[in-house]
């Protein structure tokens, strides 16, 4: 009989600023995806236009400020998970989770990130939420920051492009892992941290129109420095506070093809998937890799680092590489004339074969295991697959159920190719986690219309809504999954 290694951590994956809501309880603070716009894109243009959806200016800030409104601004009510968690992760448990990958907001512990002392009814707030984790036996992986720094700390320091971010930073991770040292083991430092060339201002706190456009690539390029000595050190923190504990980096997995066999696409694949891969090799091994500081040199970028900085990278470097994968895309050298497709805040050449979801981004089950063995490869330490998902429209039918059997197709085959790249290609896999189980707000357009879910919740794109949890039909297949260890879809 098939089946996924013995401790395969099997689960699902979310996101405090997309899910959390309680903006203002608890002592929380205001954190970027607070002062969010919702967006309605009506055609691929629009949704082709990641970067315009995720940043933002002063004068946007300002406006957002004057308001308390939440049905433009809806990662301040998510889907309230502040007030509905004991009932979201019976549901979880319900599918048999073994683990559960969530984000504690930063803003929530440290309001404005500065403060010398922690909010206490924010850590009460996560000590309740894991409590009821391992209640389940359901046990928490945790990101560390998940594209929600404070505001504050956006506005006043210009984000992670001020040297004391590392400082406010490490502060925090020092009170969270000394707080929660005998319930969480698994940890990620920053999601996706290559994104800030995406989207600066959710993941550096970055705002853009502060800068001169000429420098704002090096702006970004220093405000990572920030992040890979902070992440270094929170390494350093986290196995000094929790002997046992692992801690991942987190990348955004963009596979890309050649668009053709001419060695100029191949070429341009090629030094794209560098672009990519230049953030998980700095923090695998340690230190920059050659091809990024000639890059640097080449543009004339004068990023500040010290012999201190350097010397802490290298020491800390993280246990495991943990990535997103959702689709695949071509490149080309010359992309005149071509189809261009959308993707996980990225655009790219749409590849003749293989279909598209209703959001533009490309189904290619393959091109998961392709990335398993890239990185397994290059890397030879424990890969963790925390988010893989089909975003869609779902339809309520008069009987309340949803048959949302496209969403078990995409999971189905994206599982089979996982399995082989164990199987077949030698990959150590920790474990996997959908993004998300349950309904929450898309992060680059803020609307919950996409929908990833087992579970959905009643609420549409303007707040409405009874905030009703209902199970879906991949509720019990995923179910079903987990408690066969996968072989209820590997031995059909």
């Amino acid at each position: 009989m098939k089946q996924f290694p013995e401790g395969f951590l099997w689960g699902g994956a979310t996101a405090a600023n997309q899910y959390e809501g309680g903006w203002k309880e608890g002592g929380k603070g205001v954190s970027c995806s607070d002062v969010q716009l919702f967006t309605d894109p009506k055609s691929m243009k629009d949704l082709l236009n990641t970067h315009g959806l995720c940043d933002i200016s002063d004068e946007m800030i300002e406006k957002a400020l004057s308001t308390d409104d939440e049905v433009y601004y809806p990662k301040r009510h998510g889907i309230d998970f502040y007030h509905h968690y004991k009932e979201d992760i019976a549901l979880l448990a319900g599918m048999g989770f073994k683990v559960y990958r969530m984000s504690i907001a930063w803003s929530r512990i440290f309001p404005r990130g500065d403060e010398l002392e922690p909010n206490e009814e924010g850590l009460k707030f996560y000590d309740d939420v894991f409590d009821e984790c391992l209640k389940y036996g359901m046990q928490p992986l945790v990101t560390m920051s998940h594209y929600e720094p404070p505001l504050a700390f956006c506005m006043d320091y210009n984000g992670w492009y001020d040297r004391r971010s590392i400082e406010f930073f490490t502060r925090y991770v020092d009170v969270i892992t000394k707080r929660y040292k005998d319930k969480v083991k698994l940890w990620l430092t920053f999601n996706e941290i290559d994104s800030i060339i995406r989207h600066p201002f959710m993941t550096g706190g970055l705002i853009e129109s502060r800068f001169k456009p000429e420098e704002f690539e090096e702006v970004e390029y220093q405000a990572m420095h920030h992040q890979f000595v902070a992440s270094a050190l929170a390494v350093k923190m986290t196995h000094e506070n929790i002997p046992d504990a692992k801690v991942g980096c987190m990348l955004t997995k963009l596979t890309y093809y050649p668009y053709t066999c001419k060695p100029e696409d191949l070429l341009e694949q090629q030094q794209r998937m560098r672009q990519i891969y230049c953030y998980s090799d700095t923090q695998v091994h340690g230190e920059y890799p050659k091809y990024l500081l000639q890059m640097y040199k080449n543009k004339g970028f004068n990023i500040k680092m010290t012999d201190e900085d350097l010397e802490i990278m290298k020491k800390y470097p993280v246990d495991f590489i943990s990535f997103s994968y959702y689709s695949s895309s071509c490149v080309a050298a010359d992309t005149k004339g071509l189809e261009m497709s959308a993707g996980n805040t990225e655009t790219a050449i749409k590849n003749p074969y293989i279909p598209s979801s209703d959001w533009g981004w490309q189904i290619d089950p393959i091109g998961l295991r392709i990335s398993c063995v890239d990185l397994y490869d290059r890397y030879r330490k424990p890969l963790f697959i925390v988010e893989n998902g089909l975003g869609a429209k779902d339809t309520v039918e008069e009987d309340g159920s949803i048959n949302d059997d496209y969403r078990i197709d995409y999971l189905r085959e994206h599982i089979r190719q996982m399995y082989k790249a164990i199987e077949e290609d030698g990959v150590e896999l920790m474990g996997y986690t959908t993004w998300a189980p349950i309904d929450l707000l898309s992060n680059s357009t803020n609307q919950m219309s996409k929908r990833y879910g087992f579970i959905y919740v009643d609420v549409d794109d303007y707040g409405n809504g009874t905030y009703k949890r209902s199970k879906k039909k991949s509720y019990d297949w995923y179910k079903e999954v987990i408690a066969t260890n996968g072989s209820s879809i590997l031995d059909d």
